[in-house]
């Protein structure tokens, strides 16, 4: 069943060696903290294995890790990140082999997976659990017992180059009629408007498009357990985003055969800092590593201008951290994930990530850059790109789709693509 399962992941093609390898590459990195060198002896040792890896949100859990121990001299941590999607193979390696961490990151389909499998501890009883939003408690409990706890909302976004906008006469759209005119004026001066990585770009377009009824409707619960009961056919339901998707290949918003070797939030970046495209479709988060490459424009992100009245926001409960259920030091990780989760501890890793708190404040992170998104968290306007409340894999599934898109796959193709991955998936867990 494992090995069926992983045809759902996306390099379901690279060999179990072939991840771990990636954990010793350059894109890892590894923070060993041992509380005896603070002049203490320790008596538990816990590793923390996660894939956030960049500078500042390894600085967020460093401190995070240095604040921890001072508080408990008796307990060392070590954190080891590396970048996705290698890591969910040496997580699973990890496990698979009995070798797995105290800690680690987990997204909806490991959740599920390593879920179903007994492998994640029930953190059910950890204090904290009152202080998150009503949105985070919706995905923490959909399985019942509490696996994770989120330490983000994470929200994905159209970054615009305003200062490129501003020379071609242009300005950033709102609605969707705008949105057409300034990415067919640029596709009609030979430029393709529109970066788009290989990942996250068009997924969160088809589900933004096609799911915002669902979550507006008073019964969203009940509509999304009719898709997974099967009495409604969710592949049909997400015809309009594989549509819209299908009309911006057709019309040079994106260059598919650029976008098939575009990693998310490193060479959509690159492109999109060299100044000649206005539009760039990926996570906020990654605004603070934008600003690294210098790129100098001024640029915002904003919601999806892809309705006729409007914009609408694409978010996920994200940075899950779970705790293995067969950790010897049980106790003493969930102590360590609680504290994680203190609105002081958690605040700081929100900020360094451009991202919202997914705590009762629902605060979103002070970067002038993002600002424009934070009202669509409560103004009826986003949707859930990873819902836990969906039985399988969504967010996965969409990126396959995509993909067969951009390889040419038109959006009857994708419907009927979704279709049978979700057929698929039915027999795995049948």
């Amino acid at each position: 069943m494992q090995k069926i399962k992983r045809a759902l992941a996306a390099c379901a093609g690279l060999a179990a060696a072939a991840g771990l390898l990636a954990g010793c590459s350059s894109g890892s990195r590894n923070l060993v903290f041992d509380a005896s060198s603070q002049g203490s002896g320790f008596q538990t040792e816990l590793t923390f294995f996660g894939f956030k890896y960049e500078a500042l949100n390894v600085l967020a859990i460093e401190d995070a890790l240095h604040a921890y121990m001072d508080e408990n001299p008796q307990v060392s941590i070590s954190y080891d990140g590396i970048k996705t999607p290698a890591y969910f193979d040496v997580l699973v390696k990890r496990l698979s082999t009995g070798n797995g961490d105290d800690i680690f990151m987990v997204d909806h389909e490991r959740a599920l997976e390593l879920g179903g499998e007994g492998r994640l501890a029930d953190l059910s009883d950890l204090s904290t659990l009152g202080n998150f939003s009503d949105l985070a408690k919706s995905q923490m409990t959909a399985a019942g017992p509490v696996q994770y706890v989120p330490t983000s909302i994470s929200a994905f976004g159209l970054y615009c180059n305003l200062d490129l906008l501003k020379e071609y006469g242009q300005k950033a759209p709102e609605t969707l009629a705008e949105l057409e005119a300034v990415c067919d004026f640029f596709a009609g001066q030979g430029i393709t408007p529109i970066v788009a990585n290989n990942d996250i770009s068009l997924k969160t377009v088809v589900i933004a498009k096609s799911l915002l009824p669902l979550y507006q409707s008073d019964d969203a619960a009940a509509k999304i357990e009719r898709f997974n009961s099967g009495q409604d056919d969710l592949a049909a339901a997400l015809r309009p985003g594989f549509e819209f998707v299908e009309e911006m290949i057709r019309r040079g918003w994106i260059a598919p055969a650029q976008a098939l070797e575009t990693a998310k939030t490193k060479d959509d970046l690159l492109l999109f800092a060299a100044g000649k495209q206005p539009f760039m479709l990926t996570g906020a988060w990654a605004v603070p590593r934008l600003r690294e490459l210098k790129p100098g424009f001024d640029f915002d992100v904003r919601p999806y201008p892809i309705l006729p009245d409007g914009s609408v926001l694409v978010v996920n409960v994200d940075t899950r951290i779970s705790v293995n259920a067969e950790s010897p030091h049980l106790q003493e990780a969930k102590a360590f994930v609680e504290y994680l989760t203190r609105s002081d501890v958690m605040w700081q890793f929100v900020n360094s990530q451009s991202s919202f708190s997914p705590l009762k404040e629902n605060r979103l992170a002070e970067d002038a850059a993002i600002q424009a998104i934070g009202p669509y968290l409560t103004n009826g306007r986003s949707v859930l790109g990873a819902d836990d409340n969906f039985r399988f894999p969504i967010w996965e599934m969409t990126r396959q789709c995509v993909v067969g898109m951009l390889e040419g796959e038109d959006a009857g193709e994708a419907v009927a693509h979704m279709r049978a991955l979700l057929e698929q998936w039915d027999s795995i867990e049948g």
